[in-house]
């Protein structure tokens, strides 16, 4: 991953963990809770591609994994979000430009159920039982409405930060720069040698020929 990439996402990953930590868990909302770090996953991984949203969902899951207030195996929801982070970023525009909003929208709602079904895949296979309990068919229900609802405050403004980090005009000044001064100097090291040498024989051609007629004028007058 770029270096430009990696600052941005670190924080914007840190402050949605933070948020969802302290303040939307807190909300006890019936079913699911809004999931915040999903939706920056989702959003970076539509502007980065499927390989950074795979690195980027690894590092969100793995935090959350490691914050205070979980109470599940480590790894567990890194996993999760490395494969909802790699099948977003397959979802990215070609252009990197969206436009509508029903494209996103489905993603939002595919990745809230879809990392809700493996995240409970993953506990039944080390023993987790806690989404029997609650009701696997209202987890599903209220996170895919949760994030939805959440989805166009959250999305767009990571999308438009991660576009405009992305493209960083000074790396494209500086670019343009390097290739003008790389051109002129090939053409300065070979063209312009080159038209010197062919100036050159042209220029010994042209003293040959008049050497030449000088001799054939000289035996005429002989």
């Amino acid at each position: 991953m770029r270096v430009n990439r990696i600052l941005l996402s670190v924080p914007l990953v840190v402050v949605a963990m933070v948020i969802q930590v302290s303040v939307l868990a807190r909300l006890h909302l019936p079913g699911a809770v809004p999931d915040l770090l999903l939706l920056t996953v989702l959003g970076l991984a539509m502007v980065y591609g499927h390989v950074a949203g795979a690195l980027i969902g690894f590092g969100a899951g793995l935090l959350a994994d490691l914050a205070p207030p979980a109470d599940h195996a480590a790894g567990r929801y890194a996993l999760v979000l490395c494969v909802i982070g790699y099948l977003a970023g397959l979802a990215k525009p070609e252009n990197g430009r969206l436009k509508s909003a029903t494209g996103p929208m489905a993603v939002v709602v595919a990745a809230a159920l879809g990392s809700t079904l493996l995240y409970a895949g993953v506990g039944a296979l080390v023993g987790d039982t806690a989404a029997r309990h609650v009701g696997l068919p209202s987890l599903l229900f209220t996170a895919a409405l949760y994030d939805l609802l959440l989805a166009p405050f959250i999305v767009p403004g990571v999308m438009a930060l991660a576009r405009r980090a992305d493209n960083d005009p000074l790396a494209e000044t500086n670019a343009a720069k390097s290739a003008d001064i790389s051109s002129g100097w090939l053409s300065s090291g070979t063209g312009l040698k080159i038209g010197g040498q062919r100036g050159g024989l042209r220029m010994k051609t042209a003293r040959a020929r008049v050497a030449r007629a000088g001799r054939i004028k000289g035996v005429k007058r002989l």
